[in-house]
């Protein structure tokens, strides 16, 4: 008699999503009014997308909330309200603009808008009472990032103390909030960028489409190409001219750069950043180049 064995064990893919839909389940039963801060980027699609199998066929049973800078890629918000509209979630925007309008941040001209999000974040929340927000971070992005834990505890302004973390032994989440406070949640914080490409491929998620090789009109600025917009006025000695590039990431438009690429199909991306130096963030985003320490600066004001 034949006797088969069937291999249970599952494939890394597997685990993560499986760990990061655990992570959604246990936030939504042990926090009263969470949400997801989505931006419509590539890690907050692969979010909504988990949060989507975490209660499917429920609908996804919290809204989701992206900080406008004012100076998003149009591609971005096609995307984003595309999967908006498919899901059915209730869409919160906190306007920077808006913001400024109120007096809730200042600008004063030379602060980044990335900057000015840290305000209005945290405006939002307190506003609208949310006592979770689920973000997109990674633990590979960013040193910063590589210290935060999945259940990542924000004071009553808002602020993360990096040398005052909980514990997450054996993947226990210690939820406990006073007046005030809030918490936020990584559910990728285990994912690197592979894994997100990899996972992209497999679900055949929609994502823009800035992400996949193209023609655009671009300048050197800081030792990355910048794209030709009137929000990013050129400066003395810069010129302009048409490459064929990518974004590895998307955020404010005066601040992302993009890569030369010709990697126009998942498979192709796969290999490009198989072979990558540079994360995303340390290849293309301006605004972690301000300083060493920017980004943990920012985390500490209560930035993503």
């Amino acid at each position: 008699m034949t006797q088969t064995h069937t291999d249970y064990r599952l494939s890394q893919l597997d685990q993560l999503e499986a760990e990061s839909i655990h992570i959604f389940r246990e936030v939504a039963a042990e926090f009263e009014k969470p949400v997801l801060m989505f931006s419509g980027g590539k890690d907050s699609i692969v979010m909504l997308r988990l949060a989507e199998k975490a209660f499917y066929p429920a609908k996804i049973p919290f809204p989701v909330l992206q900080v406008d800078t004012g100076l998003d890629f149009p591609e971005v918000l096609e995307t984003r309200d595309n999967w908006v509209n498919r899901l059915g979630v209730r869409l919160v925007v906190a306007s920077i603009d808006e913001a400024i309008a109120n007096g809730v941040v200042v600008d004063d001209g030379k602060t980044s808008r990335n900057r000015l999000q840290i305000g209005t974040l945290l405006n939002a929340i307190e506003e609208n009472g949310f006592t979770a927000a689920f973000g997109g971070g990674r633990r590979d992005e960013e040193k910063a990032r590589a210290k935060e834990r999945v259940y990542s505890h924000r004071d009553e302004f808002g602020q993360w103390d990096p040398k005052n973390q909980r514990p997450e032994l054996w993947s226990l989440y210690n939820g406990r909030l006073h007046e005030g406070e809030h918490m936020r949640i990584f559910p990728i914080s285990n994912w690197t960028e592979l894994d997100v490409w990899d996972y992209i491929g497999r679900e055949g998620i929609e994502i823009p489409n800035i992400y996949f090789s193209h023609q655009r009109r671009v300048f050197q600025r800081d030792g990355m190409l910048m794209s030709e917009t009137p929000l990013n006025p050129l400066r003395s000695g810069e010129t302009v001219e048409e490459r064929t590039v990518r974004f590895r990431t998307c955020g404010d438009i005066t601040l992302t750069g993009c890569v030369e690429s010709t990697a126009s199909t998942i498979p192709e991306i796969i290999d490009e950043i198989s072979i990558a130096k540079l994360t995303e963030r340390g290849a293309t985003r301006g605004d972690d180049r301000f300083s060493e320490a920017a980004m943990e600066d920012r985390k500490k004001e209560g930035y993503f």
